[in-house]
């Protein structure tokens, strides 16, 4: 994966704890790591390269893309990585490959439970607490638990039966107060049940309860006088308020489950799937599904999960969902939970699918913002008049005539919404005699399109043609003739209201105004305007120069062509002295155009518009 490619997903990636993964084309995974903020734990793989190891290098490499998983906190981050490096076995991951683990707190299943440290999980029905990033950190813990609640150490059957036969003698923790003596029944079930309860609201972050009977015991010794008890149960209290960590259960009451959640947009559905193994997520990720108008997301879940089943090996028992899902195989159980561990998964799932959900809308947004000025004009030009390609090629054509003289045609050519003038084309009207439009508009649209596809060159995607519906229509007749009508789109504007017609249509588009896209259909139209206007007063000023000129009885052509090529213009012929005339046409002549000029008033053409 290069850097550049990396920029672009980095907008993609969040702040928050979760564990990512380099995986390789074939969509293999190479590494699984675990981050407190994924942004920053991720860009130190793209930024200075020079204090990568050589390994880590080769791993940016040969990875193709980055996927990645966000969790509550680091301490879910540290299971889910623990779970997805020992099933998948990546090769970059060494760490966890020869069985080492995390550690974790357990609360044993028996009579007078014990808690202690543990790095192995043994599915007896014991409930574990973790996993934490260090042995020193749990075992401190479980050292401030048994501080707080006294608790047996031993290995003991004190079972109900073993206990009335009174086998046992209490030890050395019992004098020196490290436990309460339920070997002896010194300390009942119901006492140490209690202790246990505290405990487990200690380790799953319930901090409130266990204050709250702390500062029972804590006031109890204050109000009888012993400051020295009352002063321990304060040390205590402080202790377990800097104790903010908050660990994720492991219970055995999850084994196998596929946990599933679903999302939309206007055009897509979104699946989120997370395959849960042993009560450990081992995969999780987000898919995309096209979606009918018509079908509603409890549908759509029930039609994807056997396929996500499939493509996956999932044979889990059971679904867990926030929908009411069928399916056709009545032997998988479905459950929507309301609380608990089950409660928890499906929450990941919808948080990890909110998330996606929500970097989508920012790549569209961010694509967007991308987009240059053009191409946001062009963008919406193709909406407002439904067309199906973005208009990046546009031509509009416009007739000029003044009193039916010189009639001539412009066709002017925008590409990426700017102006091309190299391809803009001037027309002389052949085949048509006086002022028809329709006929004019109808000759030099064939005669542009004819010369495209003869010569092979590129066609616009838009034509404009500046007029009415009468205009369209003789432009069309033209297009059907070349077999066009399907490859380009025509459309005519109306100057009074500026109205957009299509062809064969005869309720016309309004465009809003203030659109972008209505100012650039009128640029074109201006430029067209502008550009046959100017060939109409060209061709108007060659004709009245030369006319005028072949006018004086005794200059020729080759006079005429002379003084203009001198002068330039009719007006400095006037005025230039007799000296410069004599010189280039001679003295008889000179007088002759000197005669002509005191019986005639000359000027330039004045520019009178359509």
């Amino acid at each position: 994966m290069t850097a550049e490619q990396f920029k672009l997903f980095s907008i993609q990636i969040p702040t928050l704890p979760g564990v990512y993964r380099f995986m390789s084309s074939q969509s293999e995974i190479l590494y699984v790591g675990k981050a407190k903020n994924l942004k920053n734990r991720l860009n130190s793989y793209f930024g200075s390269k020079q204090h990568l190891a050589a390994k880590t290098k080769a791993l940016v490499k040969q990875a193709d893309r980055i996927e990645f998983t966000i969790v509550e906190n680091e301490h879910d981050a540290l299971l889910l990585e623990n779970t997805l490096i020992k099933t998948h076995q990546p090769r970059y991951n060494v760490m966890l490959k020869d069985g080492k683990t995390y550690a974790y707190i357990c609360i044993k299943k028996e009579d007078f439970p014990r808690v202690f440290f543990t790095r192995k999980l043994i599915k007896d029905g014991s409930v574990y607490f973790g996993p934490y990033t260090s042995k020193y950190r749990a075992e401190i813990l479980v050292d401030m638990i048994k501080q707080l609640f006294p608790l047996r150490t031993c290995a003991l059957n004190l079972s109900p039966a073993s206990l009335n036969r009174a086998k046992y003698k209490v030890c050395l923790e019992y004098h020196i107060k490290n436990c309460h003596g339920p070997c002896e029944l010194k300390e009942s079930a119901e006492e140490y049940a209690e202790k246990i309860t505290q405990i487990k609201h200690i380790l799953k972050g319930q901090f409130k309860v266990v204050k709250d009977h702390i500062n029972r015991k804590m006031n109890f010794y204050a109000e009888q006088l012993q400051f020295e008890q009352a002063q321990e149960w304060k040390i205590k209290l402080g202790a377990l308020e800097d104790y903010h960590s908050k660990s994720t259960v492991v219970s055995n009451s999850i084994q196998d489950v596929d946990v599933f959640s679903i999302s939309q947009d206007d055009l897509q559905a979104y699946i989120h799937f997370m395959k849960v193994i042993d009560g450990a997520v081992i995969h999780t990720i987000t898919m995309e599904a096209n979606k009918n108008a018509d079908e509603d997301l409890t549908k759509i879940l029930s039609y994807m999960i056997p396929q996500i089943r499939s493509k996956y090996e999932s044979e889990a028992p059971e679904i867990i969902s926030h929908l009411p899902i069928e399916l056709e195989d009545k032997n998988i159980a479905i459950t929507i939970p309301q609380r608990g561990d089950k409660k928890s998964l499906l929450e990941l799932s919808e948080k990890n699918l909110a998330y996606f959900l929500l970097q989508k809308r920012k790549e569209k947004i961010n694509q967007t913002s991308k987009q240059t000025p053009a191409e946001r004009i062009l963008k919406n030009l193709q909406a407002e008049l439904h067309m199906d390609k973005t208009p990046i090629h546009i031509e509009c054509f416009d007739n000029s005539n003044i009193q039916g003289t010189n009639p001539v045609a412009a066709c002017v050519v925008f590409k990426n919404a700017r102006p091309s003038k190299k391809d803009y084309r001037h027309f002389k009207i052949k085949t048509v005699v006086g002022p028809d439009d329709f006929a004019s508009m109808r000759e030099v649209v064939y005669r542009r399109y004819k010369r495209l596809l003869d010569e092979s060159q590129e066609l616009p995607q838009l034509i404009i043609i500046d007029g009415g519906k009468g205009q369209l229509s003789s432009a069309m007749e033209s297009i059907e003739i070349l077999g066009l009508q399907n490859q380009i789109a025509v459309i005519g504007i109306a100057k009074r209201l500026e109205e957009i017609y299509y062809p064969n249509d005869p309720v016309p588009l309004h465009i809003n105004k203030k659109s972008e896209s209505l100012k650039l259909i009128q640029q074109l139209r201006n430029e067209a305007h502008r550009f046959g206007l100017s060939f109409h007063r060209q061709l108007r000023s060659k004709h009245f120069i030369k006319t005028a000129l072949l006018n004086i009885e005794g200059i020729g052509e080759g006079s005429s062509k002379t003084l203009l090529s001198h002068f330039g213009s009719i007006q400095k012929i006037s005025v230039a002295t007799d000296q410069e005339l004599i010189e280039l046409i001679g003295a008889k002549r000179t007088q002759l155009i000197r005669n002509y000029f005191a019986q005639h008033s000359i000027s330039e053409p004045s520019e009178e518009e359509e």
